[in-house]
């Protein structure tokens, strides 16, 4: 039996981030089914509850510790856990856990992971120090391999595959069709969904955002729902748009599972989003998106399908919106080149957890 150790942003109701936990699961359960999993979590209960899988706080170290001497691998996993804009001290926080393993004699891996931007000197000396010392990483794009090599991150080998949660397989539609039929809104259509979240209180493009919903209402006959995907701050951001509008809308008040979440996207006819994992969303369910930039980590998503966005939260305008909706609406070759590109994809997400089982496989060999 295999014990694998993950570290990540997980336990704060963050749906990136508990998707992509779900889908690092999946996929290496998929591969082994008898493999040992514990998290390394905000809140174990919940992660355990949610994912079925053992959990310790992610401030206990003697627990961390305990686990890490027991395990065969570390994965530091998913997500942009690597990067100082949002906050520095979390860089530190992931770094130390990975110091901590490698004391310990464990193998580390960096899992799909979105790297940087890391701008302190002090912030990149540590993550050249400590990334020289991982056994292996994949990233999620160029963008992050490019990253570590101006890192000085040269040591490791460096695989770029694909975000872990493009490694899902599509939910059924049918559990979102009954959450929207809660709301009236089952069968409705055009649905367009809209997920987006709060940044710095900009007012912009939370204009747009109400001026495109309300044209696409009045224009296309849509119906309007808004997806909170980090609960509960996007509910916030949600209402704030949703306010500015003249048309009827609909809020999701409730927070929802990875799979509920999955179901309701596939539901839309296309999602407008400013969160990354909402947009990953669509492309598992296989549902057309227009991105907004606010991260380059959404720019180089975008980028592997072979899609740009639509402009940044300053830039954005209903303009622009509107040429890139009358693309993809009802535009089947578009739809078509989508599904080709992100069934490419979803084969190197799967190669993530290959390229982990391997590694127990080949630090098991050598012991």
């Amino acid at each position: 039996m295999s014990k694998i150790v993950i570290s990540g942003y997980y336990g704060f109701t963050n749906a990136g981030d508990e998707a992509m936990l779900a889908a690092m699961i999946e996929a290496l359960s998929e591969l082994d089914p008898d493999v040992n999993i514990t998290v390394i979590s905000g809140d174990p209960k919940d992660t355990t509850a949610r994912h079925g899988v053992g959990a310790v706080y992610r401030l206990n170290y003697p627990e961390i510790i305990k686990s890490l001497a027991k395990c065969d691998l570390l994965i530091s996993g998913g997500g942009s856990l690597l990067q100082d804009v949002t906050s520095d001290r979390s860089l530190y926080y992931y770094l130390s856990i990975m110091m901590l393993a490698k004391r310990l004699g464990k193998p580390v891996m960096l899992y799909g992971q979105g790297i940087g931007p890391v701008r302190g000197a002090m912030a990149q000396g540590a993550m050249r120090y400590i990334g020289n010392m991982v056994d292996l990483i994949t990233v999620r794009d160029q963008g992050s391999r490019d990253e570590l090599k101006a890192l000085g991150v040269v040591k490791p080998p460096v695989y770029v595959t694909a975000d872990p949660v493009l490694a899902m397989h599509p939910v059924d539609k049918h559990f979102g069709r009954q959450i929207l039929r809660n709301y009236d809104y089952e069968g409705a259509s055009p649905l367009i969904g809209i997920s987006a979240r709060e940044w710095r209180d900009w007012s912009h493009y939370k204009n747009v955002l109400a001026q495109l919903a309300d044209h696409l209402c009045t224009a296309y006959g849509a119906r309007v729902v808004f997806l909170p995907m980090q609960y509960p701050e996007d509910l916030t951001v949600s209402r704030k748009i949703a306010q500015r509008m003249k048309s009827p809308y609909v809020v999701l008040e409730e927070e929802f599972t990875t799979y509920e979440l999955l179901s309701l996207v596939g539901n839309l006819d296309i999602l407008i989003g400013i969160r990354l994992h909402a947009l990953i969303f669509a492309a598992v369910m296989q549902v057309p998106m227009i991105g907004i930039s606010y991260d380059p980590k959404v720019d180089r998503f975008l980028e592997t399908l072979g899609d740009r966005h639509v402009g940044t939260l300053q830039s954005v305008t209903v303009e622009n919106l509107l040429e890139k909706f009358k693309t993809v609406w009802q535009n089947d070759g578009c739809k078509q080149a989508m599904r080709a590109q992100i069934d490419h994809l979803r084969g190197k997400a799967f190669a993530n957890a290959e390229l982990a089982l391997e590694l127990i496989g080949g630090f098991k060999a050598g012991r």
